[in-house]
């Protein structure tokens, strides 16, 4: 058996080239031929919110050997690709769906690579964006043609794909477990190196409710809303921000206005900023509970790290998020996204802490969903098509 892993790979950075290098990794532990093909261009400079696509030193990513090979703006790279991997003649192809910006590039080599009868699979992140474009359902209704098999993590996207291919092959198999961060460390200590111990001018930190909302801002992750909800809360409550911003200058301003203006500023830790990897731990050995509140979504990368941390979370009612939460009892449900709706599960998480092992509930998804179960499925899934 012979695959083919064609997606982000390092020096790229970010939760998609992660989950790709652990995947990778697990393929190797169960003795599976697999060679990575990387991009060369993944997205233009001009298109890329952030400041820099590439990892960073601090990052400590795993640096798999990767073939970079296609750009996602260059046609003549789709075909050069193909060839590439056709000489290998792997048996599958496997891949990552999470924007229909990439359908061009990867369901050209996809439909190349299957008239040479490579199989193709599809790990889908998400089937249409959560910022929409024109084009995404032209772009994703060729993608689909061109594949043959897919993966996907949250109730919603499989929705999403049988609204558009009704007879696909699939399994349902949630995102595991982000592992790389290393393990736990106690809260005073990892609070004490975030130079929250330090002398503030407010209550002390450790002895506060620690809220965590981390990850890129965008729009639809609701950080406003978690703002708002945060003015009601009592002073028992401090809040962590932490996380890159891909928000447009007007609605940096706007954030920034609300963070200057808010009543609570004084229990905000504000780091608007590319997380490394070595903060990762530290955040998530300070938090009590992660704080997901999306306006929309599918899976949450997020969510996959907190539980690795053992922190539950609270989630809006949106997308697949219920689906990671009610079935484990990893945390609580904002029944829907308003700030009265985020406040009042914030409240009832720490309420049921009294009488709930958080940590106990998380264990049994870890041990269900781990990277080495995701690579056999696939396999399965494979001999399926």
């Amino acid at each position: 058996m012979k695959i083919a892993y064609l997606s982000t790979f390092y020096p790229f950075r970010g939760g998609i080239a992660q989950f790709n290098a652990l995947l990778y990794r697990n393929f190797e532990k169960i003795n599976i031929s697999v060679s990575a093909y990387n991009f060369t261009t993944q997205y233009p400079e001009f298109l890329f919110p952030g400041q820099t696509q590439y990892s960073t030193s601090e990052d400590n990513a795993d640096q798999i050997p990767t073939q970079r090979t296609i750009s996602s703006i260059n046609p003549i790279s789709y075909l050069q690709t193909a060839s590439k991997i056709s000489k290998e003649e792997p048996n599958l192809i496997l891949m990552r769906y999470w924007l229909p910006f990439f359908a061009p590039a990867l369901g050209t080599v996809a439909k190349k690579l299957k008239k040479k009868g490579t199989k193709s699979i599809v790990i889908v992140d998400n089937m249409i964006p959560h910022e929409k474009r024109f084009f995404d359902e032209i772009f994703t209704k060729y993608f689909l043609k061109n594949t043959d098999a897919y993966i996907v993590m949250s109730k919603s996207v499989e929705k999403d794909l049988l609204e558009r291919k009704p007879n696909a092959k699939y399994i349902f198999h949630p995102h595991p477990i982000y592992e790389h961060f290393g393990e736990k460390i106690k809260r005073e200590e990892a609070l004490q190196k975030l130079g929250l111990l330090e002398d503030t001018g407010i209550d002390k930190v450790e002895n506060k409710k620690i809220l965590l909302y981390f990850g890129f801002v965008r729009k639809y992750k609701g950080l406003d809303l978690l703002l708002e909800a945060f003015k009601y809360l009592d002073d028992d409550y401090f809040l962590i921000i932490a996380g890159e911003s891909y928000l447009s200058d007007s609605e940096n301003k706007e954030l920034q206005s609300s963070l200057d203006n808010h009543p609570k500023k004084q229990n905000i830790d504000t780091r608007l900023r590319y997380v490394s990897d070595s903060e990762v731990n530290l955040l998530f050995s300070a938090a009590d509970a992660n704080v997901l509140p999306y306006r929309h979504a599918t899976q949450s990368g997020v969510s996959a790290i907190a539980f690795h941390f053992e922190v539950p979370s609270v989630v809006t009612d949106v997308g697949g998020l219920r689906d990671l939460i009610e079935p484990y009892n990893a945390g609580t449900i904002a029944e829907n996204t308003t700030p009265k709706a985020i406040q009042n599960a914030i409240e009832e998480l720490f309420e049921k802490k009294e009488t709930t092992d958080y940590g106990k509930n998380l264990r049994v998804f870890k041990e269900k969903y781990s990277w080495e179960n995701l690579a056999k499925k696939v396999l399965e899934l494979y001999e399926q098509i």
